[in-house]
């Protein structure tokens, strides 16, 4: 069995899937004529800001920031990049950088259709995500992928 699960793991992982994801990210970084390099600068500005405005139950860009990343770094980006580092040298951290500045592109496009097909409930809740871009913004014969998507997070939490 583990032979089995190491051989799919091999294929899935292999050098055709980080082909394509990479090659996701230098599409969309030239498809947003580099968006995420040029605006960098902006981004940070705005990061820093102080906000003029501040209703009570707000919270600042960097607020929001912080707990956006408490969500997703885990002990798992920690000690990846340290292994990373221990096993490929300090090259390593150059091309977690080169794939990081094409992740940017991938991510704000991955944010701005969650943020385009999000929805409201019956309760008037916001709700959105990947299965509902899938279902709204392709054509109907992908739904099955919106189904496929919602299924496998549910497997997998």
């Amino acid at each position: 069995m583990y032979d089995i699960l190491n051989y799919v793991s091999g294929f899935i992982w292999g050098p055709f899937t980080l082909i394509l994801i990479l090659g996701t990210g230098i599409f969309l970084s030239l498809g947003l004529k580099g968006f995420t390099l040029t605006y960098i600068a902006v981004a940070f500005k705005q990061l820093f800001s102080k906000e003029e405005d501040s209703s009570s139950g707000e919270i600042s860009s960097f607020q929001s920031l912080t707990t956006a990343l408490s969500a997703t770094v885990g002990t798992g980006n920690i000690a990846g990049v340290a292994t990373a580092i221990f096993v490929g040298g300090p090259g390593a951290i150059f091309w977690m950088w080169v794939s990081a500045v094409f992740g940017m592109a991938t991510k704000f496009a991955e944010a701005f259709l969650a943020i385009k097909y999000r929805e409201k409930n019956e309760l008037g809740e916001t709700i959105g995500g990947p299965m509902y871009y899938i279902k709204n913004g392709l054509t109907s014969k992908f739904i099955v992928f919106a189904y496929l998507f919602a299924t496998a997070g549910m497997i997998a939490h």
